[in-house]
C-alpha cells in the first residue's frame, strides 16, 4: 500500500516556496491544522491518518503530518493540489 505524507507547511500562506510551501498563493491558507488536512485528504477519496507528533524537516515546532494512504494512482504533487483547492471550500 503506498503512503503518502503531507505536511501542513505545505499549504501554508505564510511560508514561501523555499521554505516549504508546495502550493500557489492563490491556493494556501493561514495556519492550516492537520485536522483541516485530513478532512480535505477524506473529501478527495483517500484514508487519512493523524500523526499528530511529528515535525516537518524545515520548521522546529511539530505541527504534525497527515499520512495518505492508498494513492497508488495518484503523483504527490497532484495529491498536494487536489487537497489545497478542498482546504480553500473548507475555510469558506
Amino acid at each position: 500500500m503506498v503512503e503518502n505524507v503531507v505536511y501542513p507547511a505545505y499549504f501554508d500562506a505564510d511560508r514561501s516556496r523555499s521554505a516549504g510551501r508546495r502550493v500557489p498563493m492563490d491556493l494556501a491558507v493561514e495556519e492550516p491544522t492537520v485536522d483541516e488536512i485530513a478532512k480535505a485528504v477524506q473529501q478527495v477519496g483517500y484514508d487519512a491518518v493523524i500523526e499528530r507528533e511529528k515535525t516537518y524537516s524545515r520548521e522546529f515546532e511539530p505541527r504534525g503530518a497527515v499520512v495518505v494512504r492508498g494513492t497508488e494512482d495518484t503523483a504527490k504533487n497532484d495529491l498536494v493540489q487536489a487537497i489545497a483547492a478542498y482546504l480553500g471550500v473548507i475555510r469558506e
